[in-house]
């Protein structure tokens, strides 16, 4: 592990022992003397140098499974069947959970239609999408396209948390900037230090008017019927500082433009020469599609593209595409 997440992990550590004394003071749980036991051993092995290692086999255990679970002994590989059979539970639920959690696909309203492609690398992804009709038509369609640091379980469980704080917070008729402040605020308070989001967020108008702010995320591309333009400009991804001020970029889209965001699971692909797949190869696709107005048209060409590049096998990251389209 490295050394900020070591200082992390024995915070959690420590928090966890102060925390398991008060209680033992009041109760004779064996359970309770059990946990403090295993925690005080914990922080030995901080000292001695051997935290993080496999009991069975003394290769590093998963840095991920450590950071949301310091007292985790044993790598994924060396788990008995009772551990895996848990842990299967685990992520089926976490699968099904986050399956939930994402918005209707093919959305068509107030003068958009949105298609999106949402394809984790393993049972549970660490991107974020989502789109939120307004209460109010004045108020703009809110959409977000992003990516969680880290992958597996801790990553899926922070996009659910980033989740939870847009559609509380998109019900309040917030201005963007101001939404993405208090997002980001929420986010950094509840978060470890090692923890980020990339995000692009922005809303939609009947008028064809699209307000946006890129968060650190992956550049837009808008697809208008001459040309495909990279929307540039960045800030800060949510999670690094707690009170950062985030500005909005507008744009005009005409019936037949779109709009194209996709996490860096598209533009970091590999092919099996080691060759990534890169935005420009991204906006070739997209410029092919310009007689073709339809988002789900635009998204399925587009996977295509990336399948046929990466060929067979097991995908590196998590993979999610969105098109949003002037009727």
């Amino acid at each position: 592990m490295r050394n900020l997440e070591t200082q992390i992990v024995r915070e959690q550590l420590t928090d966890r022992r102060r925390r398991l004394q008060d209680v033992r003071g009041r109760s004779t749980s064996v359970e309770i003397v059990q946990l403090l036991r295993d925690v005080d051993a914990a922080l030995e092995r901080l000292d001695s140098g051997t935290f993080g290692l496999c009991d069975a086999c003394h290769e590093p255990v998963e840095s991920e499974r450590l950071l949301a679970n310091p007292l985790a002994r044993l790598c994924l590989d060396h788990l008995n069947e009772d551990q895996r059979s848990a842990l299967e539970r685990d992520l089926d639920l976490a699968s099904r959970v986050q399956a939930g959690l994402l918005p209707q696909n093919d959305f068509e309203g107030g003068g958009w239609r949105i298609s999106y492609h949402y394809e984790p690398a393993g049972i549970v992804s660490g991107d974020y999408c989502d789109v939120l009709a307004p209460a109010k038509a004045k108020d703009g369609i809110v959409f977000a396209l992003g990516d969680i640091s880290g992958k597996g379980i801790a990553a899926s469980l922070l996009m659910s948390h980033i989740h939870a704080i847009f559609r509380s917070l998109s019900v309040t008729g917030l201005p963007l900037p101001d939404l993405l402040r208090e997002a980001n605020r929420v986010f950094c308070e509840s978060t470890l230090p090692t923890q980020f989001a990339t995000l692009v967020c922005g809303r939609l108008f009947e008028s064809g008017d699209i307000e946006i702010c890129n968060a650190g995320h992956c550049e837009p591309l808008v697809i208008r019927h001459r040309e495909i333009q990279t929307l540039t400009g960045s800030h800060l991804p949510l999670g690094l500082f707690c009170d950062v001020p985030y500005a909005t970029h507008r744009l005009t889209l005409s019936p037949g433009d779109s709009l194209l965001l996709y996490s860096d699971g598209v533009t970091e692909a590999w092919s099996p020469d080691e060759v990534e797949y890169g935005v420009e190869r991204l906006s070739h696709v997209a410029a092919s599609s310009l007689m073709d107005t339809s988002p789900r048209a635009l998204i399925n060409r587009c996977i295509e593209d990336v399948a046929g590049f990466t060929g067979p096998g097991s995908r590196r990251d998590d993979l999610t595409l969105m098109v949003i389209a002037r009727s």
